[in-house]
């Protein structure tokens, strides 16, 4: 059986207020946090992306409540496919590259560089392309060659993107070339 919290979510919509809702029921609530984690990482379910929309507020909050899933989270981070999902699961890992409260071991932080490079080169949509490049940036800082790769692909990809990608490459880019 459902719960109320369950049924709240597949039923929730992109709007903000429904998202922000969704959010403080999970923070005030571990049992509903918990459930919001697991529908999250259910990427079966059709409608995971609801969650994670809900689960990257959450995370915006406090990272620190990923602490007790981060291997799940690690382990899921390459198998989201749907555009609204990944544009959350990408903020998150954005999250994650700038917390001082979240050390990842070397496996961890390089399944999350790969996973951020192939949202990179491969056909994603502009946000998740945006958050994936500043988390890489953010990674950089512990592993130099990120830079370069980084530099390379942006350059390379520049004059084919919109606007809103050519803006954060121009920073990124500004940053890297410092």
């Amino acid at each position: 059986m459902k719960s109320s919290f369950y049924l709240q979510i597949e039923n929730s919509t992109a709007h903000r207020h429904s998202r922000d809702e969704l959010c403080e029921i999970a923070l005030s609530s571990t049992k509903a946090l918990k459930e919001l984690f697991l529908f999250a990482f259910d990427i079966g379910n059709k409608n995971h992306f609801k969650a994670c929309w809900s689960l990257e507020l959450v995370l915006e909050k406090d990272i620190t409540l990923l602490l007790p899933h981060l291997d799940t989270f690690i382990s899921k981070v390459k198998l989201y496919q749907h555009d609204s999902a990944l544009r959350s699961i990408s903020k998150i890992c954005l999250f994650v590259s700038k917390s001082k409260k979240i050390r990842l071991n070397d496996e961890q932080e390089q399944v999350l560089v790969e996973a951020c490079l192939d949202w990179l080169i491969q056909e994603e949509k502009v946000a998740t392309k945006a958050y994936a490049i500043r988390a890489l940036y953010n990674f950089s800082k512990n592993q130099l060659w990120i830079k370069e790769e980084l530099r390379t692909i942006l350059e390379q990809d520049y004059s084919a993107h919109s606007a809103a990608y050519k803006a954060v490459a121009k920073e990124v880019l500004k940053k890297i070339n410092k």
